[in-house]
């Protein structure tokens, strides 16, 4: 029976590598925090990929972020007090600058001792109302783009931010948002609407996709239609979504038939919080296209929120389902037919890394097929 299987095997090409056993990219900026939850004098727990940190804002306004572990006696450095340009432990009270290094040891005298090393700094900087940090190889900092948001500094749209925790591996979510034939899952919140790919583009480190989006049965939500511009501008016509994956981050734009702003825009990091990467932090923001008079944003505004909460609500149980469903198989056992998702999985396959087996609860092999048990709390 081995040797039939082995036979039936020969001549195909190997199998790809297991993408839920791929780690994302620590090369870039990541956010990790909104600006308004880091105010003067305040520091917070983040974390990425299973590397705490420690993120405070200091007297000045300036943010840092810092391993989140004092070198004394390893007691997380978020549990401190931001006193000036320092960060202080709480436990003994050694304070840190934003570089990392400590400024102070209340009893120690310079003159018989030196302090240690201090802790690992991570490159912080502020865009779009986002606390980003590199956790990767700090030489690569500077040279690397910083996501940059026109939109907002335009004036033209108004910002809607969210900031949720989904108990999945990221990919899900980029297969999520790319792959619209999922539709019939928002059904009770969209109405029947029927999603067409009118095509896509790929190469290293993206995939783009335009699908048009027509009514059968009108939409059951208002904001779904405030959101899209109709009831502000009085239109009813087909949408047009240009949704795409530029490694690690994902935009979404939708631009009414016959024009060419931008009714809203989406943008979208999924930020894995385990070693394992089974969970992850969204840190997004959608931008939406101001009317002709302002009032009418502001009375549509909390339609709009309860829309894209009910849809983020059942796509978050989607793939958390999917996750689940890895964590009891052991591998990644989906039957994707659809060629735009084979694309998007080897741009995040291709442009990981991989996950220290070390770190995973099932460990092992990529493709073991051994069950390892629910990993995540839901």
């Amino acid at each position: 029976m081995i040797e039939s299987a082995l036979a039936e095997d020969e001549g195909r090409a190997p199998r790809p590598a297991d993408l839920r056993r791929i780690g994302i990219d620590p090369d870039f900026w990541y956010p990790v925090a909104q600006s308004r939850s880091v105010p003067p004098n305040k520091v917070i727990a983040a974390s990425f990929a299973g590397r705490r940190m420690a993120v405070f804002r200091s007297a000045s306004g300036a943010v840092a972020a810092l391993e989140d572990r004092c070198a004394h006696r390893q007691v997380p450095l978020s549990m401190g007090v931001v006193e000036g340009e320092t960060l202080r432990c709480c436990y003994h009270a050694w304070a840190y600058r934003g570089n990392g290094r400590i400024s102070q040891i209340p009893y120690l005298t310079r003159e018989t001792e030196r302090p240690p090393r201090g802790v690992t700094a991570y490159p912080t900087r502020e865009s779009g109302g986002l606390v980003f940090v590199f956790p990767g190889d700090p030489a690569k900092a500077a040279t690397t783009p910083l996501p940059s948001f026109p939109q907002l500094r335009s004036g033209t749209h108004k910002v809607m931010r969210f900031s949720r925790t989904v108990h999945c591996h990221y990919s899900f979510m980029h297969e999520n948002l790319l792959d619209m034939n999922h539709q019939f899952l928002h059904r009770g919140v969209l109405g029947k609407i029927r999603p067409d790919l009118l095509g896509y583009e790929s190469g290293p480190g993206f995939v783009e996709a335009r699908y048009r989006f027509t009514s059968d049965g009108g939409r059951k939500d208002r904001g779904a239609g405030l959101l899209s511009a109709e009831g502000i501008g009085g239109r009813e016509s087909p949408d047009v979504l240009t949704i795409r994956t530029g490694y690690p981050y994902q935009t979404l734009e939708l631009v009414p038939d016959g024009e060419t702003e931008t009714a809203f825009s989406l943008w979208v990091a999924y930020v894995p919080v385990d070693a394992a990467q089974r969970t992850c932090h969204v840190q997004g923001m959608l931008m939406i296209r101001k009317p002709r008079f302002a009032a009418a944003l502001t009375l549509a505004w909390p339609f709009m929120r309860r829309f894209t909460e009910r849809v983020f609500a059942e796509d978050r149980m989607a793939v958390e389902a999917e996750q689940r469903a890895w964590d009891e198989q052991g591998e990644d056992r989906n039957n994707e037919i659809f060629p735009l998702i084979l694309e998007l999985r080897e741009v995040l396959r291709t442009s990981g890394v991989p996950i220290d087996p070390a770190a995973s609860p099932c460990g092992g092999a990529a493709g073991s097929g051994t069950a390892c048990g629910t990993v995540v709390p839901s």
